[in-house]
């Protein structure tokens, strides 16, 4: 496999000249003070050091090696402690953490671009720290002042470590029937009685001591959903002067024998009456846990970007040295048996796709997160509320669009390899087997799916759609003449995408089956669409400048490409979606 190269070059086109990130970050004064173009570039480039010569190294032996579980310990395959401490040391578990809580203060737009090098560089490695941080993010949120304080600090500094304790044997998407209990104390604390499953990093030796967020319900609580508490569960005692006290009652039962991840500890949980504390309001949990799931989804979606733009890498660099027949108009090696791969159309196709949706992934990915930063910082109520309910539509279509088609990248790149894409030592295989949990965790692509048409657009009587669609349909009515290579087309599948929206809006209302017969298809669609929307603006952004360095030129010739062979997927798409529910239902459960 080729050493990985963080695509810092593309992550500075897309903050810089496609965003104009610095101008974003200047206008809300609580980033202003912590960031401009030149910390961003020094934070981005570090990153890059530390994920390509630290990290990436231990990703096939990672796997190789996986985690072992012995008498409720578990261990993590050689190299990961040291590695982990040294990132931990250069602060960048705490990136986008609070200033007053020991944090960076960065912009998600500055941590997305952290997060896609850490998952490029090991998925496995990277889902320690990413766990860390949401439990940050809900514990900073709605904890107490003291709990922030006796937590947050050393969480930030990558001391301590956070997971998040939602699904149980009997319930994954359906967390309202959960059986975990929560007793309250005396003291103010609650004992907590349960089982938890498919926790990621619940157990580990990278950190002295590990903060659970557990889901709950009290004594009295209401049924479903709106009874369930979040409550921070330290696998250590800490006291009152911050030292670590005795053991609290929880261990791990097991962990998984996964697919892939293999080097991230996926732990059975048991809370045998372990001692915790109320985050947020009783009832309230979920309320405390989407908090971070906004965030966490967006992370899950570069999971899939990351492990597509390894999977491209390597392929290029295979294309390029593999030779394999003679080009189809004649021989272009002429002083070899036969020419580089990367001469053949179909080989082409592979690797242009890849780095199409890959570099389309990353514009989408960063818009998304400027979104959740206006949300946050902005100081213009206006602003915050439009960004805010961006956020909520777009959010599904990050998380399942990008992991959908990372899978897709990673088989294309398995592909060019061809046999030797089949063999481990070549690492392709593995990106595969690690892309595929994305589809899986943070809540299942079809429930994203659901998500976005269900309640997002339906719910919404088409509202939070309309404002996605009117800033396109305002982008190509700015765009000059010379955009119209680009602007022509994203105005026909933004017609396509209005009228399949208005499509479901009318037949949901006749049949409640619509919306989930239509669902991925319709995020696929929405997908492509808003794809589009992204290489229109890296178009605007490089036109003009081909001339300079191949960078524009190959970002130009990669954006036609998107627009000549991926967009028009939208219309097979549109046809399943205008297709309708019925076809489900013509086979009885027995006939299956």
């Amino acid at each position: 496999m080729a050493d990985y190269k963080a695509p810092l070059r593309d992550m500075r086109f897309v903050l810089n000249e496609v965003f104009d990130a610095p101008s974003h970050w200047r206008a809300m004064p609580a980033l202003a003070e912590v960031v401009d173009a030149e910390t961003a570039e020094a934070i981005l480039e570090e990153a890059g050091k530390i994920t390509a010569g630290t990290i990436a190294p231990l990703n096939r032996s990672g796997d190789e090696e996986g985690c072992r579980w012995q008498d409720g310990s578990v261990t993590t395959p050689a190299g990961y402690p040291e590695a982990y401490k040294l990132y931990a040391e250069g602060g960048w578990v705490g990136v986008g953490g609070d200033p007053a809580y020991g944090g960076m203060g960065m912009p998600k737009a500055i941590s997305a671009q952290v997060e896609e090098m850490m998952n490029s560089a090991s998925l496995a490695f990277g889902l320690y720290p990413m766990l860390t941080s949401g439990a940050c993010l809900s514990i900073y949120a709605h904890a107490s002042e003291a709990l922030k304080q006796k937590y947050l600090p050393n969480m930030y500094a990558g001391l301590w470590a956070g997971s998040m304790c939602l699904t149980e044997p009997h319930a994954g998407t359906d967390l309202g029937i959960i059986r975990t209990k929560a007793e309250p104390q005396a003291d103010g604390s609650y004992k907590i009685s349960g089982t938890k499953i498919f926790i990621t990093g619940g157990e580990h030796d990278l950190t002295d001591n590990i903060i659970h967020l557990v889901l709950a319900k009290l004594p009295d609580a209401p049924a479903g959903s709106k009874g369930i508490s979040l409550f921070l569960v330290p696998k250590v005692m800490v006291n009152d002067d911050g030292s670590l006290g005795s053991r609290n009652t929880l261990s791990c039962g097991s962990i998984e024998h996964k697919m892939g991840i293999q080097a991230s500890a996926t732990c059975v949980m048991n809370f045998d009456g372990a001692t915790g504390w109320m985050v947020g309001e009783p009832n309230k949990g979920l309320a405390a846990m989407f908090t971070m799931m906004n965030y966490e989804r967006l992370g899950v979606g570069i999971q899939g970007l990351s492990t597509g733009e390894r999977s491209y890498q390597s392929a290029v660099e295979y294309a390029r040295e593999r030779i394999q027949s003679r080009a189809p108009t004649g021989p272009v090696a002429q002083d070899k048996a036969a020419d580089p791969i990367i001469v053949h159309p179909d080989v082409r196709r592979m690797l242009l796709t890849m780095k199409a949706l890959n570099e389309g992934g990353r514009a989408f990915s960063t818009y998304v997160a400027m979104q959740l930063d206006t949300a946050k910082f902005s100081e213009d109520a206006e602003a915050r509320q439009r960004a805010e309910a961006l956020v909520a539509l777009l959010t599904p279509v990050a998380k399942a669009f990008l992991t959908d088609v990372g899978l897709e990248s990673t088989i294309h790149g398995q592909q060019v390899f061809g046999g030797h894409g089949f063999i481990r030592e070549w690492g392709q295989e593995q990106l595969v087997r690690d892309c595929r949990i994305t589809q899986i965790y943070e809540g299942t692509n079809g429930i994203q799916a659901l998500d976005l048409l269900g309640r997002k657009v339906v719910g919404s009587g088409g509202d939070l759609y309309r404002i996605f669609s009117d800033e396109i349909v305002g982008f190509c009515r700015d765009a000059g003449a010379e955009m119209g290579e680009f602007t022509a087309p994203l105005v026909k599948a933004l017609e396509l995408l209005d009228e399949l929206t208005a499509h479901v809006l009318e037949s949901a209302k006749r049949n409640p089956n619509e919306i989930g017969a239509a669902s991925v298809e319709y995020l696929h669609a929405f997908g492509y669409t808003a794809y589009a929307y992204m290489w229109a603006r890296m178009a605007a952004a490089a036109l003009g400048k081909d001339g300079e360095d191949d960078f524009y030129a190959s970002k130009l010739g990669t954006a036609r490409f998107y627009f000549a062979r991926l967009l028009p997927r939208i219309h097979s798409l549109a046809a399943s979606v205008k297709a309708g529910s019925e076809s489900l239902y013509l086979l009885e459960a027995n006939q299956f």
